[in-house]
C-alpha cells in the first residue's frame, strides 16, 4: 500500500479540525474538532506503522489506543465542564464566557460586612 492517501486524509482531518477549533464559537463544536485532529493523528500512526516497519512492532497501533484512551476521558471531562457551563451561564458559546468575573452565594460585594453595610461588620454607636 502506498502511504500517501491515508497521509494526505489526515493531513485534511486535521486542517479540518484546526479550522474548527479557530473558527467555532460553540464549546461542542470545538470539541467535535478536537476529536477531528486526535483521529487524524491516529490515521498517521497506524499509517506509518503499517509501512514502516520500526524496531519495535506495533508501535504504532499501541500508540493508536493510547490515544483513543486520552480522547474518551478528554470528551468525558470536556462535556461535563460544557455542562456546567450551561447550568451557570445558561450559553455555551464560547465567546459569551465571563472570564474574569466571580460569582459569590448572596452577591454581596467582598468589602461590604456580613450585615451589607460595608464596615466589614462593626457598626459604630452613636
Amino acid at each position: 500500500m502506498h502511504p500517501v492517501l491515508p497521509f494526505t486524509i489526515a493531513a485534511l482531518l486535521f486542517g479540518i479540525g484546526v479550522y474548527g477549533v479557530l473558527v467555532r464559537r460553540n464549546a461542542v463544536l470545538l470539541l467535535m474538532a478536537v476529536e477531528l485532529m486526535l483521529n487524524a493523528v491516529n490515521l498517521v500512526f497506524v499509517t506509518a506503522d503499517a509501512t514502516i516497519r520500526a524496531a519495535v512492532p506495533r508501535a504504532g497501533q499501541s500508540f493508536t489506543l493510547f490515544v483513543i484512551v486520552l480522547a474518551a476521558a478528554e470528551i468525558g471531562v470536556g462535556l461535563a465542564l460544557i455542562l456546567q457551563l450551561y447550568r451557570l451561564s445558561r450559553t455555551v458559546v464560547v465567546d459569551d464566557l465571563p472570564l474574569g468575573e466571580t460569582r459569590t452565594d448572596q452577591g454581596t460585594r467582598s468589602d461590604e460586612g456580613v450585615d451589607g453595610t460595608g464596615s466589614g461588620g462593626t457598626e459604630v454607636a452613636r
